[in-house]
């Protein structure tokens, strides 16, 4: 790690909710506002969507976006727009760094109405659209407030990067795997590229599926981990609740309310051991290749919303389990509560206390040694 830290940074995701989250009531309206609500809970940063394959296009033109879900209560739930990305870009980092907040940057890669998205065609290509982004950053003297860069989002899940199988050569509907020699190289010639430009930040490529592969992955190329870890993807869970991450759909929602709660508590011992083994797999993962870890989405489920029905208390429990873990083996230099701190989840929001004691339990944790292991 290239930023000197005194402790583990409490973090949170606000993806592309950040600028999408701008109606009334959408949680998003007053940066400033919302900002002073973060810091009073107690959190050191915050990972955003920058837009990289917009902005490297026309970071002034209004795109117009399509939704990713109507379901879920990241970003917007319909059509919406965008306009001035440069602007509000700089205007919310500037923000950021007024309350002594850091940002990590990521993307996830939005679809706009001409799918600018699937201009990646090579390694390349998506180097530059992050040159491009991280060129804004130095005009506008805003080195500093970067914590590190995510070059793409729970990488290589098709819905977050569309365009990775006709970068290697695969078919548009065929799976294609980190592990891989041809997507391992695209990684390391993404970053090495973005490196040269700027090499004064962090980078990598977060991820939230195989973790069975770790060993053989080659990640000697990336400067940090970003691993997103659930109880729900290490576990039978999703599929004893009927849950399957329907997008446009509240069939998901519907089980979610007959099932979720009821089958936690049969046996919330052995849920809690599911969640475990993903925590200290990720340690591991850590100690294996010498690199220190952030995550920023986690802990309990992967989907969840204030909705009729639907509680928080079990969610809350699971999250604090997961961060006092978490901390715990001294693996991580940034932990987040939950992929749920953010206004738009009044449920988890205004627990403002609970919040105050699990980012307590992060800057009471140890950093990594990772000058002990090279």
């Amino acid at each position: 790690m290239r930023m000197k830290l005194e402790h583990p940074l409490a973090i949170t995701m606000w993806d592309f909710s950040w600028l999408e989250r701008k109606w009334p009531g959408a949680g998003y309206e007053d940066w400033d506002k919302v900002l002073d609500e973060l810091k009073e809970r107690g959190y050191d940063a915050v990972r955003i969507d920058a837009y990289p394959h917009l902005m490297s296009v026309d970071s002034e033109r209004v795109w117009t976006l399509k939704p990713e879900w109507s379901v879920q209560d990241w970003g917007a739930p319909s059509l919406t727009s965008i306009s001035k990305l440069r602007e509000n870009f700089v205007g919310f980092i500037r923000a950021c760094k007024a309350k002594g907040v850091l940002v990590a940057l990521s993307t996830w890669f939005r679809e706009d109405e001409d799918n600018h998205r699937m201009n990646v065609k090579s390694a390349k290509d998506l180097a530059e659209m992050w040159i491009s982004v991280l060129n804004i950053i130095e005009e506008e003297n805003l080195i500093d407030t970067i914590l590190y860069v995510d070059l793409c989002n729970e990488f290589p899940i098709s819905c977050w990067c569309p365009w990775l199988a006709q970068t290697v050569g695969k078919e548009p509907d065929e799976e294609v795997f980190r592990a891989s020699p041809e997507v391992t190289d695209f990684m390391k010639q993404s970053i090495e590229a973005v490196r040269a430009s700027h090499p004064q930040y962090d980078y990598c490529f977060s991820v939230c599926s195989e973790f069975d592969t770790v060993e053989k992955q080659d990640v000697t190329f990336m400067d940090v981990l970003e691993p997103h870890i659930w109880m729900a993807q290490w576990s039978e869970f999703y599929q004893e609740v009927g849950y399957n991450y329907e997008r446009f759909s509240s069939a998901g929602y519907d089980n979610m309310v007959l099932h979720a709660e009821k089958l936690y508590r049969s046996k919330p011992e052995y849920w809690h051991e599911r969640m475990y083994k993903g925590i200290d797999a990720a340690a591991s993962w850590s100690e294996l290749s010498g690199k220190a870890l952030a995550t920023t989405e986690c802990w309990g489920i992967v989907d969840y919303k204030d909705w009729p029905l639907l509680n928080w208390d079990w969610i809350i429990e699971l999250c604090e389990l997961g961060v006092k873990r978490a901390a715990s083996t001294g693996r991580w230099f940034a932990i987040a509560t939950s992929n749920f701190c953010g206004p738009q989840f009044n449920g988890m929001w205004r627990e403002v206390e609970w919040h105050k004691r699990m980012t307590d339990v992060i800057h009471h944790a140890k950093l990594p040694n990772l000058s002990d292991e090279r």
